[in-house]
């Protein structure tokens, strides 16, 4: 592949979202979504130097004993304002999440009261299985799908089975 294909592809895949009025850049890697750090930082704490904030944060969670770090950043090409693509810190989802729990800020709050929650759910699935079979009908239904289709999902169904179902209805 040229690079200049390659460049293109690292474009097409990269998406903005926005948090607070804050752009967000995002991109696709290893089939997840990985985040800029600097972006997040800067969404979260208002700090007019997130890079500085994150080299500060770094060197605080690796004094606190999250070594791994090191391993969980990597350095993507993102579209910067000029248009160009520059190397940056970006995170997955998860790791991003552990970042946001070390971030002293009223806004990472929301997010560490939400996670705190998630977890807790998780614990009480893993205590009565049950809980988690009725969370996923509800999403399930949330977005949209019939009784039927749900019902033939649980029940562990083949999807494309249940697909075939469906289009031969319609």
């Amino acid at each position: 592949m040229k690079k200049e294909e390659k460049s293109k592809d690292i474009v097409g895949s990269s998406k903005l979202v926005v948090f607070k009025n804050k752009k967000i850049r995002r991109i696709i890697h290893n089939n997840e979504w990985w985040f800029s750090v600097v972006d997040i930082i800067e969404a979260l704490t208002g700090s007019d130097r997130p890079r500085k904030y994150w080299g500060d944060l770094k060197k605080k969670l690796v004094d606190e004993g999250y070594s791994e770090l090191s391993e969980k950043i990597g350095q993507l090409k993102l579209p910067s304002i000029d248009g160009k693509l520059y190397k940056t810190d970006c995170a997955n989802t998860e790791t991003m999440f552990r970042l946001i729990q070390s971030i002293p800020s009223p806004d990472a709050e929301p997010f560490k009261r939400w996670l705190a929650k998630v977890g807790y759910e998780r614990i009480q699935e893993i205590e009565d299985p049950e809980i988690a079979s009725k969370r996923t009908r509800a999403i399930y239904k949330a977005k949209g799908y019939s009784d039927a289709w749900i019902e033939k999902r649980m029940r562990g169904r083949d999807f494309n089975e249940i697909e075939r179902e469906l289009i031969m209805a319609a």
